[in-house]
C-alpha cells in the first residue's frame, strides 16, 4: 500500500503532461470503479443497495472529488514530491475537524503542540517559493488546493466513521469503495465538462501508460491493499502510510522528473512529519 500510493504522485504528474487534471481524475476513478464493480458482480458478491447510494455519493465526492481532485489540480504547479508532503498534513485537519464534532475528541496540549510544529514545517516548506508574480501565485494556488484536498479527505473520513457506526460490520469494503470511485469520478467529470477540458486532451504513450497505472495499480490495487491491511492490522499501524508516501514521492520526483529538493525542503518535510507524529502519538 505504501509503495503503490507513494508512486501515484509521480504517475499523476506524468499524466498531466497532456491530459487535463479533472478529466484525468474522472477517467481514473470511473474506470477503476466500473472494473471493480464488474469483478465483484462476476464473483457474486453483494453490491450496495440503492438506499446506500446517497451516503456513498457523499463519500465519493468528499474523498475522491475533493480529496483526490484537488491533489491532481495542485500538481499542475507544485512538484509531485512537495505535494505529497503537503498532503501528509491530513491528520492535522482530521484532528481539528474531529474536535469540532459533537462526539469528537477534544484537543489536548500535546495535539495543539503537534499542530503548531506541523504548521511551522509547512510555512518553512512553502514560504520561500511564494512570490507575487504569476508563477508565485500559481504555486500558492497549488498549495491551497493541496490543503483543500486534506479538508475534503478529513471531512469524508469523519463522515465515513459516523456512517460506519450504523452499518453492519460485514459490509463489503471493496464494493463500497467501488461505488465511491464511481460517484467521485462522475462528480469530477461534471466539473471537467463544465470547464471544457475535453477540448485540451491529448493521449500519448507516456501519459496513457501513467493513467493506466493509476487505474489498475493506484486505484484498484491500492484500495485492495488498503482494505486488506485494515482487516488484518491495527488502524494505527495502517496509518503509518502517511509517513512513507512523501518519502517515496520525493525520491521518485527527484530521480525521474528532476524536481528540485533542497536541504531546506528536506528539513521542513521532517518538521511536518514530526508534527504529525506528535499528533498521532
Amino acid at each position: 500500500m505504501c509503495l503503490i500510493w507513494g508512486t501515484t504522485y509521480l504517475a499523476i504528474r506524468i499524466s498531466l503532461e497532456t491530459i487535463p487534471p479533472l478529466l484525468m481524475a474522472a477517467i481514473r476513478w470511473i474506470a477503476a470503479g466500473t472494473l471493480l464493480t464488474l469483478m465483484l458482480k462476476a464473483r457474486g458478491e453483494r453490491l450496495p443497495a440503492r438506499r446506500e447510494w446517497p451516503s456513498l455519493a457523499i463519500l465519493g465526492i468528499l474523498l475522491l472529488g475533493f480529496g483526490n481532485g484537488a491533489v491532481v489540480w495542485a500538481e499542475q504547479t507544485v512538484p509531485s514530491g512537495l505535494t505529497a508532503v503537503l498532503v501528509a498534513t491530513c491528520p492535522f485537519w482530521m484532528v481539528g475537524i474531529d474536535a469540532l464534532m459533537p462526539d469528537g475528541e477534544a484537543l489536548t496540549i500535546r495535539r495543539v503542540l503537534g499542530l503548531a510544529v506541523g504548521f511551522g514545517g509547512i510555512v518553512m516548506l512553502v514560504w520561500p517559493e511564494i512570490r507575487f508574480d504569476v508563477g508565485g501565485r500559481a504555486f500558492l494556488g497549488g498549495v491551497m488546493s493541496a490543503q483543500i484536498a486534506c479538508v475534503g479527505w478529513a471531512i469524508g473520513s469523519s463522515y465515513a466513521r459516523k456512517r460506519g457506526r450504523g452499518h453492519a460490520s460485514e459490509e463489503n469494503v471493496l464494493a463500497t469503495a467501488a461505488f465511491e470511485m464511481l460517484f467521485g469520478g462522475i462528480a469530477l467529470l461534471v466539473v471537467s465538462l463544465a470547464l471544457h477540458e475535453t477540448s485540451r486532451v491529448t493521449f500519448t504513450p507516456r501519459t496513457t501508460s501513467a493513467l493506466l497505472y493509476l487505474i489498475f495499480v493506484g486505484s484498484i490495487g491500492g484500495f485492495s491493499a488498503y482494505a486488506y491491511a485494515l482487516k488484518h492490522l491495527r488502524v494505527a499501524t495502517v496509518s503509518l502510510y502517511a509517513y512513507v508516501n512523501p518519502i517515496i514521492a520525493v525520491v521518485l520526483g527527484t530521480l525521474i522528473l528532476n524536481e528540485p529538493f533542497s536541504a531546506r525542503m528536506a528539513i521542513a518535510a521532517l518538521v511536518v512529519l514530526a508534527g504529525m507524529a506528535i499528533v498521532r502519538k
